[in-house]
């Protein structure tokens, strides 16, 4: 069944993907000021909003672990953890893309980007914590714990260039932002398509931890009897 779901989600996501590309590329016209650099941004806010998406969803099914002791809770934040990583280093390239032609620097610590990179690096400890740490019930308690905590960081990225105003340009979206009306419904477009991304490496790294979770027990079973 998952399978399936999978494939059809592939499909709906290459489509809107080609679609976006043809619009993104061929028809949305070059921005005034800063030209075809741009475009990154069709792809900087989809895989920014998309990682925290997945970073509020990983805290959330770190309560559920905490509260009900299923370990496919912690199946699925471990998997959402790796996929917002993963989402949110393309926002950083792709923004530090921008930041080099716009600004002429690659890196700024600007209240966005700082916020940013301590959830990156918040995402990268929750990993390593994981490695370090054998037990199964232990590993997951422990790591729901510190995936809620770094999920604080969230709220401050996304209200950061409203509480600072530093280097990173206003909002387009919210606040009052403006932006051309092809510009952003190509960026509308795009949201779902990157998200959509995002679900199905999700779905598919859930598949793989579950596997992982069934190896080892019996693993565990096999020395027992042994």
């Amino acid at each position: 069944m998952r399978k399936n779901i999978i494939y059809v989600l592939a499909v709906v996501a290459a489509v809107l993907l080609v679609r976006n590309l043809e619009v993104i590329l061929l028809r949305v016209p070059v921005d005034a000021e800063q030209g075809n650099v741009y475009r990154n941004l069709y792809f900087h806010v989809p895989s920014a909003f998309t990682s925290l998406l997945g970073s509020i969803l990983a805290a959330v099914a770190s309560i559920a672990y905490l509260v009900y002791k299923d370990l496919k809770y912690d199946a699925l934040a471990v998997a959402t953890v790796e996929v917002a990583m993963v989402m949110l280093t393309v926002t950083m390239v792709t923004g530090s893309i921008w930041a080099r032609v716009t600004w002429g620097i690659w890196w700024t610590w600007d209240a966005r980007l700082t916020s940013t990179f301590v959830g990156w690096l918040l995402s990268i400890g929750y990993l390593v914590l994981r490695t370090a740490i054998e037990e199964p019930t232990a590993r997951a308690r422990i790591s729901a714990v510190y995936a809620i905590f770094a999920s604080a960081d969230v709220p401050i990225i996304w209200f950061s260039i409203e509480w600072f105003r530093t280097q990173h340009p206003a909002p387009v979206l919210r606040a009052g932002g403006y932006i051309d009306p092809a510009m952003k419904s190509a960026l509308y477009w795009n949201v779902p398509a990157i998200l959509l991304v995002g679900v199905i490496l999700v779905l598919l790294r859930l598949r793989q931890e579950e596997m992982r979770r069934e190896l080892d027990g019996l693993r565990r079973l096999a020395h027992t009897l042994s």
